[in-house]
């Protein structure tokens, strides 16, 4: 049985309150990873469309500015509620443009909304401060403004929650945004921008911009001058670019990029909660994550147990169509990620790795590959040093400590690393010599609205998400007053 794919969508850009066709009124396809189907044709925007978005933001956010903390937490209030009331209609449309099986869409709808409710709580708790200057002859104020227009640019893999983890803040923060979805899954994007249309967010406050041409579109708004933020989710080679281009008008940037998380399994781990944490950590979304694990640091003694339970969850898993009842795992998102993980794959069998289970394409139409698990991976394999995203773990030994932390750190990318242990002794020395952004101690699972999503080295600047991923989008104000 399959779920109904809705059949009113929207796929025109959106700008100043307004859906509209592209100036040159040209479009672009956008396909069902599971089935080679066309299932719609978006409007693709270009640098015309980008200058009238932006203008609308930039003509939009003196009046936003001034709204008051109740009324923009209002608004995502309602969004959340808004959301909520439509998970299967945004699970279903999330599931047909990129894959990932209704169940686990719901989960993203959920995750979504608990972003948009979450800092509807924080739009009413923008603070500041106050004191006596050292010499007490004037009064130190603080205030906090919105920093201005923002660009948000978002990824295919998670096309709900990205969006809403960066409109979010900058609509609790009273800031206007100009908006690029993932050329591959924009649908989402545009469903959820119709809720807040919907929710009453004001016109020119949020504009939308569909394109296949991202450079078309992006470039113009950072090169204006008139955006002052760039908040981007994707590869850590085009957050490279981003952050040039913002150098020349000195933007704040807020960039989520690769990762290469490694999974560390201690001796004394108890091995069915690591077990059910690699299950988590590496087949979230197919492995398409910028959290998922790709490398499995396995102490020697405990390897041969941990990679049988492993490798035996793993082959039970169901592969198909993401709409069937059943399916556990959909398809990658394009033919390029099914072909990159043949590569990665036969590029480890070739240097000595064992696959233990998958490794293989399931006919017909789709971009499937099944749950794969290598052992006696070599290091000097490409599936170490490349961030796979796909159901690919690679599994290796080790023997001290410090060999593993040698191992997991050596890499450009650091958002991630998941441990498990049973002593505390050992769980606090890893948390603090993983050189990332964040840790899942004995759980596969980081995400969190509550918790400040983000990565060090290449793995990006600034955190989205918990009590600072408002001050992303804000300013500080500092106003000496005579006494």
């Amino acid at each position: 049985m399959t779920t109904s794919f809705p059949t009113t969508l929207q796929t025109q850009l959106f700008i100043d309150g307004v859906w509209q066709e592209a100036t040159n009124s040209a479009t672009f396809p956008v396909e069902n990873p599971a089935t080679n189907e066309i299932i719609a044709r978006v409007a693709d925007g270009g640098p015309e469309d980008a200058a009238l978005a932006l203008g609308a933001a930039d003509r939009a956010q003196a009046e936003w500015s001034k709204s008051t903390p109740r009324e923009r937490g209002d608004i995502l209030r309602r969004a959340f509620e808004l959301v909520t009331a439509n998970t299967d209609r945004l699970a279903a449309i999330m599931t047909a443009e990129m894959g990932k099986p209704l169940a686990e869409a719901r989960g993203e709808v959920a995750y979504g909304a608990d972003m948009l409710r979450w800092f509807s709580e924080e739009a009413v708790r923008i603070g500041g401060d106050s004191a006596a200057s050292l010499d007490g002859d004037t009064r130190i104020v603080v205030t906090k403004e919105p920093i201005g227009p923002c660009v948000l640019v978002t990824p295919w893999n998670f096309p709900l929650a990205m969006g809403a983890r960066k409109i979010a803040p900058a609509v609790a923060a009273g800031c206007t945004m100009v908006f690029k979805p993932a050329a591959l899954t924009p649908l989402t994007s545009l469903a959820l921008v119709e809720i807040f249309r919907e929710a009453g967010l004001p016109d020119g406050v949020l504009n939308v911009v569909t394109t296949s041409r991202a450079s078309s579109v992006v470039d113009h708004w950072m090169s204006s001058g008139v955006a002052r933020k760039v908040s981007f989710t994707g590869s850590t080679e085009v957050g490279k670019v981003l952050l040039e281009q913002a150098a020349d008008n000195v933007m704040r940037c807020s960039m989520e990029l690769g990762g290469n998380a490694p999974f560390i399994v201690l001796a004394d781990a108890d091995l069915e909660k690591a077990v059910e944490g690699a299950m988590t950590a590496k087949m979230r979304n197919m492995g398409e994550a910028c959290t998922a694990a790709n490398r499995f640091f396995v102490h020697r003694s405990v390897i041969e147990e941990f990679s049988g339970k492993f490798s035996k969850k793993m082959s039970e898993l169901r592969v198909g169509n993401g709409a069937s009842a059943g399916t556990d795992v959909g398809p990658l998102i394009d033919r390029k990620g099914v072909e990159k993980v043949e590569s990665l794959v036969a590029d480890a069998v070739s240097k000595g790795a064992r696959v233990l289970t998958g490794a293989s394409r399931p006919e017909g139409p789709g971009y499937f590959y099944t749950p794969t698990v290598l052992v006696d991976v070599a290091l000097d394999s490409e599936v170490m040093s490349t961030e796979i995203f796909g159901p690919v773990a690679a599994i290796l030994p080790f023997d001290s400590e410090e060999e593993v932390l040698r191992l997991a750190n050596d890499t450009e990318w650091g958002l991630v690393g998941y441990v498990f242990t049973e002593s505390m002794d050992k769980a606090l020395r890893f948390t603090a010599e993983l050189e990332v952004g964040m840790v899942g101690l004995n759980t596969g699972l980081v995400s969190n609205p509550a918790a400040p999503f983000g990565g060090v080295k290449q793995s990006g600047l600034g955190r989205e998400g918990g009590k600072i991923g408002i001050e992303e989008f804000l300013e500080y104000k500092y106003t000496a007053i005579a006494v």
